[in-house]
């Protein structure tokens, strides 16, 4: 179990240039993506409709687990930030972003399978596809919930990616890493279906990552 982190304007700060370094590094555009962090009261949300360029510590929203907010109104995608900081007690950070190519993958209903043994950073054998479900439902949720369990990150059905750390900057590399795989994978479907790596060769792999602490991911 991870400790939550104590509401700071350092912590707040750390979020803001987060989300500026998700559109500078490419992996997200305008207004669309969000970021959370479990706190001590509950935890931190972007809030909806502002621009990170923009954004400013005392703009992040103190939400609490029975969806109740302090201050502006909330990402429309809350929900999934509360329910799976709510169910995996092993992480605090929860990063969406609609990343170009991982986008292109969800919009076809395609995980990414182990063509590459980089696609253990995210915990096993695939990085899932979650069934497709609105914007800022429920049903969204719990769909990412399921397509998450035993992983890192996660695809969402005509919508984007879930990437989950210890800390903002481990699910910011895991989100890097998870576009950098999709692009990959994309550029090598124009050659056919790739071969796949077996699940034997993959819990070897990831067997390796953990015992040397490969993926940033894992790190506190």
């Amino acid at each position: 179990m991870t400790t939550p982190v104590q509401d700071t304007i350092d912590l707040r700060r750390e979020m803001v240039a987060t989300c500026r370094s998700m559109n500078s590094s490419g992996i997200n555009q305008g207004t669309s993506g969000n970021l959370s962090v479990r706190t001590e009261r509950g935890f931190l949300v972007t809030p909806s409709s502002l621009p990170y360029e923009t954004m400013q510590p005392d703009d992040l929203v103190e939400m609490h687990f029975d969806g109740s907010y302090v201050g502006r109104p909330p990402s429309s995608e809350w929900r999934f930030h509360r329910d799976i900081l709510q169910k995996r007690s092993d992480i605090n950070v929860v990063l969406h972003c609609h990343s170009v190519y991982a986008t292109t993958l969800a919009c076809h209903n395609k995980a990414i399978p182990s063509f590459h043994y980089m696609t253990g950073i995210a915990g096993g054998t695939t990085i899932r596809c979650a069934p497709y479900a609105t914007f800022g439902t429920q049903a969204l949720s719990d769909n990412a919930i399921v397509a998450l369990e035993d992983r890192l990150a996660c695809l969402l059905s005509q919508h984007g990616q879930i990437s989950l750390g210890v800390t903002l900057e481990s699910a910011l590399w895991l989100a890097i890493e998870v576009e950098t795989l999709s692009r990959i994978y994309v550029q090598a479907l124009t050659l056919g279906e790739p071969p796949i790596l077996s699940d034997e060769e993959m819990e070897r792999v990831i067997t390796q990552m953990r015992q040397i602490k490969y993926s940033m991911s894992q790190q506190a």
